[in-house]
């Protein structure tokens, strides 16, 4: 069982593991191993006063990879999962293992989905998020940006050509929906108006 001192069962036994993979065992007896005469197994040496953890407990219902038969003794809270991408985020723990890349991908898919919806809603409020500011675009101006690139090993060089595509990307692509928008908003409006203007003209 995970997070106890007790070793947990394994699946095959010994003779089964090492007829299936070759190698397998290769450690098991202590002369082969370096590390044996400072290792030992004594769980009370440590000075631990439990066996297993005291459990935090989970208010709301956490991620949990389906490698773990349960969920961790503690976990973090700060980021409680929430709308589009807290209903990704469940369904990357859930349907695929952490050794998965589909795993991987939807969670940084739900990351892009959560900080497009808080620009949205950040239109909603008193100070909505400046992109000109937040993204680093005027301190590039006054802060030497180009002169702390010109000559300079840097490793973030290798993606800076990617960067304005990613940054800014996200901004053009929404102005752009924003305007077809309401571009065809304007078209039915304007085209409902004509409809009623020759209905009651005939």
């Amino acid at each position: 069982m995970a997070y106890t001192a007790e070793k947990p069962a394994l699946a095959e036994t010994s003779d089964q593991l090492r007829a299936r993979i070759p190698g397998w065992g290769v450690d098991l007896d202590p002369r082969d191993r370096p590390s044996v005469p400072r290792e030992r197994f004594d769980p009370g040496s440590s000075g631990a006063h439990w066996d297993f953890p005291e459990r935090q407990p989970e208010k709301w219902p956490r991620e949990r990879s389906n490698e773990h038969k349960f969920l961790t003794p503690v976990f973090g809270t700060s980021c409680p999962p929430k709308g589009v991408s807290g209903a990704m985020r469940k369904y990357a723990y859930k349907r695929f293992s952490e050794a998965r890349a589909a795993h991987w991908l939807i969670l940084v898919a739900a990351d892009r989905v959560d900080s497009l919806g808080s620009h949205f809603r950040s239109f909603l409020t008193l100070r909505p998020d400046n992109p000109i500011t937040e993204t680093g675009i005027r301190s590039e101006l006054t802060h030497h940006g180009l002169a702390s690139r010109m000559g300079k090993k840097r490793a973030d060089l290798a993606h800076q050509p990617l960067d304005p595509v990613i940054i800014a990307g996200p901004w053009v692509l929404g102005g752009v929906a924003a305007y077809a928008g309401l571009k065809r908003v304007r078209k039915s409006v304007g085209r409902g108006a004509a409809q009623s203007r020759v209905t009651i003209t005939s």
